[in-house]
């Protein structure tokens, strides 16, 4: 009998902020979104109750099949509760209402914060995989941070910003420490920016000032094309390419890309 191969391990992203309304899911969409149309096979977990990016991607609720929740729970394998979107090279595993409990059902189990990663790790065989993390620190967030290689922060330009990032570097810095210890920071990622704001100008500078190249370079403007397009179960890029929403995720993702690869040489 011939041994059975498994798929090489993706790259796992957790995009985490603690602060919700800050475009985390907006950024995990859109940014799976295009690589995607760029050509790499990329899987979306959606482990946030609210289920905001299975919606954006246009997967109604009867059509879930139990999703992360199944997932973590054990009841699915990662195969059967894959589903795929409007965008090609893109799939989702959707959320559940059936999350709200997990903090309380979870808890009880024995290596609770492996879940995830027990689930992934050798039956994905994606190129890279996005986890839309819920805002707050529940076991969650904490099962996506133990999965991943890395951690990619969207921070909207606002007064209390710095404040709440620094707050969740010391998590993630006591994770790395106590169960993770390959996890690194992917990066930050300025949402929701408007040069005509003095305000929002000023904290990009403040943010890049204390986290240096830690910020990406490519900063996500508001712009009324990014919030439409979920109302239409569309990524920005599908609903409307020319727009400057579309056009800055674009660029976010080759910046992504062009980090990977520096990643990668760095590490011969």
């Amino acid at each position: 009998m011939l041994e059975q191969v498994k798929p090489p391990r993706p790259r796992i992203i957790a995009v985490v902020n603690q602060k919700g309304g800050v475009g985390k899911t907006t950024t995990a969409i859109n940014l799976a979104a295009a690589l995607a149309v760029g050509g790499k096979k990329v899987l979306l977990l959606d482990v946030d109750p609210q289920g905001n990016a299975s919606t954006g991607l246009g997967i109604d609720h009867a059509s879930r099949k139990g999703g992360t929740y199944a997932l973590l729970a054990g009841d699915a394998d990662l195969a059967a509760v894959t589903l795929p979107t409007g965008v090609e090279n893109l799939e989702i595993v959707a959320a559940v209402e059936d999350l709200l409990g997990a903090d309380m059902e979870f808890s009880q189990l024995e290596r609770r914060e492996f879940l995830l990663r027990n689930a992934l790790v050798g039956h994905c065989d994606a190129d890279t995989v996005f986890i839309d993390c819920p805002p707050g620190m529940g076991i969650l967030t904490l099962n996506a941070l133990v999965a991943a290689d890395s951690v990619l922060v969207p921070l909207q330009a606002e007064f209390f910003a710095l404040e709440g990032i620094s707050q969740l570097m010391r998590t993630i810095e006591r994770v790395k420490r106590s169960l993770n210890p390959k996890l690194e920071v992917e990066g930050i990622v300025l949402t929701m920016t408007d040069k005509r704001n003095n305000l929002s100008e000023q904290v990009t500078n403040d943010v890049r000032g204390h986290f240096g190249a830690t910020v990406f370079e490519t900063v996500i403007p508001r712009n009324v094309r990014i919030t439409e397009a979920p109302s239409h179960g569309l990524p920005v890029l599908l609903y409307d390419f020319r727009s400057v929403g579309a056009q800055a995720y674009l660029a976010l993702a080759a910046e992504f890309l062009r980090r990977t690869r520096m990643r990668k040489g760095a590490a011969v």
